[in-house]
């Protein structure tokens, strides 16, 4: 027993060396990973997903996670086109398309395409009035989407999405905002109600050409009326007889005349 210590005892550097030679030679790299080989601090390849055989001491290994990666660009504020100040936040999904290149050409792709992302809102913002940032936003996403992307494409990173979340608007905007849409409803209501003017007095002036052309259609609509007032119960009617009904009455009575003469 004392002679199996001693042997464990005596092995034990060796043992313990073979595990870190082990441990720096053999790497795993997951499905969703790349490792970035370099040999000597040159670059050596790309390998992976699976197990990955290195030379210890000689090979080194960066892994690389190629998911989509979603990035929440804090707010910012810019001045629009038409001088309005307003704070904006955005986020930005990208992922990486060439691990050698999000290695080799940038010190932290992430922290690099943050800072690109904020400084691509803000003087996009600034070429744009506020009505396109509040009506026209899907057009202003893909401009900031092609503008960060073709920045990060040296870095490997490909930029698929770019969404501006939230516009805040300074309260005193907000408040001349809410008169201009109220006055825009006052405008469009008097125009709905000047049509229906319009075309009620076109009604009327037609209804009264054919009145005019029909004297008994005059006869008809005053009858129709003093039905419509006998209906109320008022104990008292006082109505105008029309002229056109009087020479008619008078018509009659000269014919009848007439023929007793005769």
């Amino acid at each position: 027993m004392d002679g199996l210590i001693a042997l464990i005892s005596s092995l034990f550097p060796f043992l313990l060396v073979l595990f870190v030679l082990v441990s720096a030679a053999i790497k795993i790299v997951q499905e969703y990973e790349r490792g970035v080989i370099f040999r000597l601090g040159r670059y050596a390849g790309t390998r992976g997903p699976g197990l990955i055989l290195l030379i210890p001491f000689i090979e080194r290994m960066i892994k690389v996670d190629l998911r989509v990666v979603t990035l929440d660009v804090p707010s910012q504020e810019a001045i629009t086109k038409d001088n309005v100040t307003v704070r904006v936040n955005a986020v930005v999904y990208f992922q990486v398309v060439d691990p050698d290149k999000a290695v080799i050409n940038v010190e932290d792709f992430r922290r690099a395409t943050a800072q690109i992302a904020q400084t691509t809102l803000r003087s996009v913002m600034g070429q744009h009035e506020l009505d396109d940032l509040l009506s026209r936003r899907e057009r202003i996403n893909q401009e900031l989407q092609r503008i960060i992307d073709l920045a990060t494409e040296p870095w490997g990173i490909k930029v698929s999405v770019v969404e501006v979340k939230d516009v805040e608007l300074p309260a005193s905007m907000q408040r001349a905002m809410a008169r201009q849409a109220e006055a825009e409803r006052e405008r469009r209501a008097k125009i709905i109600h000047a049509e229906g003017e319009y075309t009620a007095s076109q009604q009327l002036a037609e209804a009264a050409r054919v009145m005019t052309d029909s004297p008994g259609a005059i006869q008809l609509r005053y009858l129709q009326t003093l039905t419509e007032i006998a209906v109320e119960q008022n104990s008292t009617i006082i109505f105008p007889l029309p002229l056109e009904m009087m020479r008619a009455f008078t018509g009659m009575g000269n014919s009848s005349s007439a023929a007793t003469d005769s």
